[in-house]
């Protein structure tokens, strides 16, 4: 399974990069995310990482949850994952952001084999987990850090 999600941001790729990378925050402003814990703190800023969003469907939400570690490369504007708890064990993320005209491209590519479910994983990776779920999460998450990142720009 490979998800790519993006977005134009207009505001410059510092303040993406800031609130992307700043996961502990993310409550505060992507409405989605139930809580963001650093469970251990590396000094580079990444580490490892739970956190739980929901994924509305209309008015009900369905929670999610995973445990993640956590690489920060700011020299590269990237945040780097790889899901090591949860549903999606085994996932690898990796957020990019990157100068685009007069604002910020970021981008979000989610990769797994799925999970481990005889002859049903990778189809739930596929039709359900991956294009439901994942990008279903991912695009909410873009929005709302292009937003902070937006309104701190204007």
């Amino acid at each position: 399974m490979r998800t790519v999600d993006t977005l134009w941001i207009a505001a410059p790729p510092g303040p993406v990069f800031e609130r992307a990378a700043r996961v502990e925050g993310w409550p505060e402003i992507l409405p989605h995310y139930r809580w963001v814990r650093m469970l251990e703190r590396r000094s580079d800023g990444g580490g490892i990482v739970e956190m739980a969003a929901n994924r509305p469907f209309g008015p009900l939400n369905w929670p999610t949850w995973w445990k993640s570690e956590m690489w920060v490369h700011p020299e590269k504007r990237e945040v780097r994952y790889r899901h090591i708890q949860g549903v999606t064990q085994g996932m690898d993320v990796v957020w990019s952001v990157r100068a685009e005209g007069s604002g910020t491209r970021a981008t979000i590519v989610h990769e797994w084999d799925g999970p481990p479910w005889p002859l049903i994983g990778r189809a739930a990776a596929n039709l359900v987990i991956g294009p439901v779920f994942v990008t279903g999460i991912a695009s909410r998450t873009l929005a709302g850090i292009g937003r902070a990142a937006e309104a701190s720009d204007a």
